[in-house]
């Protein structure tokens, strides 16, 4: 390893050179209390820039073991450091010259909190790592040494003194966000013990300041429990805590327009991740497998047993190995479901209004005209019982124009004026007084044992992996990714909330199709040894050649599955 003052003594040294001269930087060099890696050099200065870590050793950091120990706290941990670090680098800014020059790239987290690659922390040694990218400053194509210089030799020590060593932050805090942790760990655990399936807690803020701003909305209507749905959790520090608890079962939430359906719905969906203090909806817990189910015209559909809510086809087509390139509301809708069954989860969250009708429900009158026999969907108001019955899956539902499933609900909740309403007997009471005309949606059993559709489906590794090809991968933002020439289309997997999520399922995608799609692995077994890959070793596996990108974020098993169900590569 070489020291700090080499380095300088070859930045000096190569200042006002050609560009390419930045490659001899490479390598890794001893700062007082820290080590600066320089993994990548960028080949220009409009290129993507270079790739840097600084690491600092347990011993130097000071962090107590408690706050390690446990992957959740750890992880908060890593989370609040990487917020601080990511300010304190907004904060000296160098940018000046051709391309990227000068510019510092660290990850600016959201209000959820996700384990990055920005920030890991040896739960052991407690050793820490940082990733961060730099232009390296250029004039045109030629070395301005001078501005990395004082990246490197003013900023970066800084950053390090002042966040990445315990005895320089505030205890207090830290301790707090170690403690909101592990509170929101007992929520998360008391869930299945309590019978739920979600946990709102009273005085949370689920309203957000905009359609482009996650940060929670000011002066909104704080959310309060009805009576017959509060329920009182003893936290370790927070103390007692009330909320309304979803039972497991088939749940409603009614209520006029704009009263807070969907508003609940989604802080539900987001009820996945835990969130740092004043988001609003810190206790705002659900189901870590929860899946949010809509409707998705044109999606591909790779031999997937969607017969359990398709059959009998007028053209034939098989519904237990269905394949389409442009498929229809109600197709897409029940291989949703079914892919989310195949990914393991125990609740469904639908929005009537991104759902396909006929998936849904279909009224007496229309089957009075066109006979169920007639008709090859078997709409999802017959197979929720069941699916909780036999599989134990709940769900979630929204709905603001049909009574339908009042007929089956266990709970229904109103929203009005953004506040929840039991209504659970009256709306009982309705139904049964509408008369027996809605008799016919007392609900069908699962009438087959449903089998996961993973047993058709062994990917193969496409041809330019098979033939050991370059594979380059780009992320568009929340919406998608390329990987060569073809396009993953994850806009519409609204529980993906980091666009560094979506780059990391690049990134596994490639690794599948690298390594594990070899024709007898199933999708499943694909999906299950990426999940204890990354459990094992974090997901420095996915590093390619000496570095691992700082812009990772993890994401959960069920988006992976949902990644590789919408890759049109997948060859089966």
């Amino acid at each position: 390893m070489k020291t700090a003052a080499q380095l300088r003594k070859l930045l000096q040294e190569i200042d006002h050179r050609g560009y390419p001269a930045y490659k001899d930087t490479k390598g890794s060099y001893q700062f007082e209390g820290f080590v600066l890696h320089i993994d990548h050099v960028q080949g220009d200065p409009f290129a993507a820039p270079s790739k840097l870590s600084l690491s600092v050793g347990g011993g130097r950091a000071g962090f107590p073991a408690e706050y390690r120990k446990e992957a959740y706290t750890r992880i908060a941990l890593e989370d609040y450091l990487t917020r601080l670090f990511s300010a304190k680098i907004e904060k000296g800014r160098f940018g000046a010259g051709s391309g990227k020059s000068g510019l510092v790239f660290m990850t600016r987290p959201g209000q959820a909190v996700l384990e990055r690659t920005a920030c890991q922390i040896d739960p052991a040694e407690g050793d820490i790592l940082v990733r961060l990218e730099v232009g390296f400053p250029a004039n045109g194509r030629t070395i301005r040494s001078e501005g990395l210089i004082r990246i490197l030799f003013e900023l970066f020590p800084a950053c390090v003194k002042e966040v990445l060593t315990y005895a320089s932050l505030d205890a207090n805090r830290v301790r707090r966000v170690i403690e909101l942790a592990e509170d929101q760990h007992t929520i998360r655990e008391a869930l299945p013990r309590l019978g739920l399936c979600a946990f709102v807690a009273d005085g949370a803020v689920l309203p957000r300041e905009s359609g482009v701003s996650d940060r929670p909305m000011k002066q909104a209507v704080p959310f309060s429990s009805p009576e017959e749905r509060r329920v009182t959790l003893q936290l370790p520090h927070a103390g007692a805590v009330t909320g309304m608890g979803i039972p497991k079962g088939i749940t409603l939430i009614v209520g006029g327009g704009y009263h807070g359906k969907s508003t609940l719905l989604e802080a539900l969906e987001q009820g996945v991740y835990e969130h740092i203090a004043g988001d609003g909806r810190e206790y705002v817990i659900t189901d870590a497998t929860a899946v949010k189910i809509r409707a998705e015209d044109g999606r591909s559909i790779k031999k997937t047993d969607i017969s359990l809510f398709i059959r009998n086809l007028p053209n034939q087509k098989d519904t237990k190995a269905f394949y389409t390139e442009d498929a229809s509301g109600s197709t897409s809708q029940a291989a949703n479901m079914v892919e989310a069954m195949e990914a393991g989860t125990s609740l469904f969250l639908i929005d009537e209004d991104t759902s396909a009708t006929n998936f849904m429900v279909r009224d007496e009158l229309m089957q009075r005209v066109i006979h169920r026999e007639k008709e090859p969907i078997i709409p999802f108001i017959e197979r929720a019982r069941g699916l909780y019955e036999t599989e134990g899956i709940s769900t979630i539902l929204v709905a603001g124009s049909s009574g339908s499933y009042f007929y089956i609900a266990d709970q229904v909740i109103q929203m009005e004026y953004y506040i929840p309403k039991d209504i659970t007997v009256l709306a009982k009471e309705e139904a049964a007084r509408f008369g027996a005309g809605e008799a016919f949606l007392s609900p069908r059993q699962t009438d087959a044992v449903w089998t996961s559709p993973c047993i058709l489906r062994a990917p193969q590794a496409s041809r330019e992996f098979a033939k050991g090809e370059r594979v380059k991968t780009k992320t568009m933002g929340r919406d998608g990714f390329q990987i060569n020439r073809e396009t993953v289309d994850v806009r519409y997997l609204e529980q993906l909330i980091d666009s560094e999520q979506v780059t990391a399922l690049s990134y596994y995608l490639k690794y599948a199709e690298r390594y594990l799609f070899d024709g007898r692995r199933t999708l499943t077994e694909v999906v299950d040894e990426l999940c204890r890959l990354t459990e094992e070793k974090g997901m420095a596996f996915l590093a390619e050649g000496s570095y691992l990108p700082s812009g990772l974020a993890r994401p959960r098993k069920q988006e992976m599955f949902a990644c590789l169900d919408r890759y049109r590569g997948l060859r089966l």
